[in-house]
């Protein structure tokens, strides 16, 4: 794969092959950000796991210090008093049986993240096929099935955002934004760290991070040493 000029001056700055603390490499991450955007900060974790085993499937939410430097749309699905409560919390757009139409045969997608109470899963259900797999399907084991949308909605808008395993047994998450300060970038990545931590599979034998790199979305990717974890 051939690389522009900057990506590989980026490279310049530190040793592909080489490990960092996790500071350190959140300071060299900031230095490569050369894109005319704001670039995100993402983490990719490379996990022992083997996502075919039920038991070996990791999935989660967390809420970080920061945030996440980016406005999340929230779509929510309820019925009776949800409704306005969903809507007093901030939800971006509410609603029930009548927006199963608009995002399955109009392809409306104006939204980053579905909420839904338990009693309209049924309804969610059947937009499986759409909302799964763009990792967009509520889910209780990252709070986006819940009677309590208010915390729901708050959460996310503070910041929440959701970790799984990919087919390649690999966690993608964003951590913020290259403009945020090197604390800020540091205290997220470790809060994600601490949850991805706790969230280790009890039957998983042998090594659980197998390693974790830290790039934007331009620049190259620095390696963590994962020995803190």
């Amino acid at each position: 794969m051939k690389h522009g000029k900057k990506y590989n001056e980026a490279l310049k700055q530190f040793d592909r092959l080489s490990t960092y603390e996790p500071d350190e490499a959140v300071a060299l991450v900031k230095k490569t950000a050369t894109a005319k955007f704001d670039e995100t900060v993402e983490v990719h974790i490379r996990t022992g796991c083997d996502g075919r085993h039920a038991e070996q499937q990791i999935r989660g939410a967390v809420v970080l210090p920061n945030g996440t430097g980016k406005t999340v749309r929230v779509l929510v699905f309820a019925k009776g008093e949800k409704i306005s409560e969903a809507e007093a919390a901030g939800a971006d757009h509410v609603g029930g049986e009548e927006l199963i139409p608009k995002i399955q045969n109009e392809g409306w997608l104006d939204f980053d993240v579905v909420v839904a109470t338990p009693d309209m899963m049924g309804v969610v259900g059947r937009l499986g096929k759409v909302l799964g797999p763009k990792g967009l399907m509520p889910n209780p084991k990252a709070g986006t099935v819940t009677m309590d949308v208010t915390k729901a909605i708050n959460d996310i808008k503070a910041g929440k955002i959701e970790y799984r395993l990919d087919k390649s047994n690999i966690i993608h998450c964003p951590i913020g934004k290259a403009s945020f300060t090197e604390e800020q970038l540091s205290q997220n990545l470790t809060a994600l760290m601490e949850a991805i931590v706790k969230a280790k599979p009890s039957t998983l034998k042998g090594q659980y991070l197998r390693s974790v790199t830290l790039a934007t979305t331009m620049g190259p990717g620095v390696k963590i040493s994962t020995a803190k974890y």
